[in-house]
């Protein structure tokens, strides 16, 4: 277009609009969107779309239904591309309904929470759950850095309290920990290892707040085969419901291991306390000073009683000791042996940590124990115990 002398230019602002600012010729815009493609699910985003510019010719009026969908012709472009033509394509189905998310980032929790990768032990000799942590992967980020200070966390289910958890060490500022840490449960028995389940939780440790929940995984035990290691990776999820069927009356307080002979010579039951294991705490210092009492019950003279001595600031108690009960074996079958662990306090009420009762009327592994002892005389049996908060007629008082 050629101006005369003194004549100025005039624009429209439609032609303003339709005006592409950056270096080089001046380019009409066809529209806005062709700076932010959308592509398909599955495609990769370096695909370009590749369209002739349209004229600004009026088109007439279609109805909605008739209207042809851009985004359809571009991607009927981007499967050109591919090497595949619009006609070889299949009739177009409705969508399936799986949500899309709007963003394009998979939904999974894997892509959100992070993976974990650890293993699993069961010493079947020794009644021990080895754990090893050996790293996570992509962890969510929690903290405004972008970053967290994951740790982990281990649980036995059903019955899980303070008692049975164990947990790593804390790294900072990290999504890609590796703490290449082994945490072991003792005094697991075989009947743990087909009831029990191992909750494992991935947490963000928080100096001012609470501590965030990241991910969890749950791994039944009966998985596992004895004395063979499980090498797991596993993506993190959201945190499970917990089954509001347990009984919680019957939380779990610890483990304890017990050994039991009958005794041809001295003509009675000895009842050893070996070792306790994972005990609640019961001080502010986070810690217990436990000691074990005995009663072989009915007890009708009060005298049966016995206890260990006290162990100062333990979770984990060695006491070693050895009590025996005068009775006639044949008397045994209408007895039984109520064990109880308490936390020992200085000026005040002692509190009851936990315990235990064998006998003819117990179940599982604590009447398989008293069964073993009738059946071999003069043979030590040991077997490891849970302690639980709850015992059905006892009265629970130091």
């Amino acid at each position: 277009m050629t101006l005369r002398k003194g004549e100025k230019m005039t624009i429209s602002i439609q032609e303003h609009m339709a005006i592409d600012v950056c270096p080089g010729p001046i380019k009409p815009i066809k529209q806005i969107s062709d700076y932010f493609p959308r592509f398909p699910r599955g495609l990769p985003a370096a695909v370009g779309r590749s369209g002739a510019l349209r004229p600004a010719v009026s088109q007439p009026s279609v109805s909605p239904a008739e209207a042809p969908r851009e985004e359809d012709e571009d991607v009927d472009q981007l499967f050109g591309a591919y090497g595949t033509t619009p006609a070889q394509q299949p009739a177009k189905c409705p969508p399936p309904e799986e949500a899309v998310d709007p963003e394009g980032y998979e939904s999974d929790d894997c892509t959100t929470l992070g993976t974990l990768d650890f293993s699993l032990l069961y010493d079947q000799e020794n009644n021990a759950l080895h754990c090893t942590i050996n790293k996570a992967k992509g962890l969510k980020p929690m903290d405004h850095n972008g970053l967290a200070d994951p740790y982990v966390k281990l649980h036995l289910l059903p019955g899980a309290s303070k008692a049975n958890k164990l947990r790593t060490k804390t790294l900072r500022n990290t999504l890609n920990p590796t703490w290449n840490e082994t945490l072991t449960y003792y005094g697991i028995t075989d009947e743990d290892m087909i009831r029990k389940t191992l909750r494992i939780s991935v947490c963000d440790e928080d100096k001012f707040r609470h501590n965030e929940f990241i991910g969890e995984t749950r791994i039944p035990l009966k998985k596992l085969k004895p004395n063979q290691t499980k090498n797991f990776s596993i993506c993190l999820e959201k945190q499970l419901p917990i089954d509001k069927t347990e009984d919680k009356s019957l939380e779990e307080r610890g483990r304890i291991l017990i050994s039991l002979k009958y005794s041809s010579q001295k003509q009675g039951l000895l009842v050893g306390i070996i070792r306790c294991a994972h005990l609640a705490a019961m001080d502010a210092n986070g810690y217990s000073d436990p000691y074990v009492k005995t009663y072989l019950k009915p007890d009708e003279d009060k005298k049966s009683k016995h206890k260990t001595a006290v162990k100062k600031k333990t979770l984990n108690p060695e006491f070693n000791e050895e009590f025996c009960y005068e009775i006639k074996h044949g008397d045994l079958a209408k007895k039984t042996l109520e064990v109880t662990v308490w936390d020992y306090d200085i000026g005040k009420s002692n509190d009851f940590i936990g315990g235990v009762v064998l006998g003819i009327n117990a179940k599982g592994e604590r009447l398989k124990h008293w069964f073993d002892c009738l059946k071999n005389k003069d043979k030590k049996i040991e077997r490891w115990h849970t302690l639980t908060n709850e015992l059905p007629g006892a009265v629970l008082s130091d």
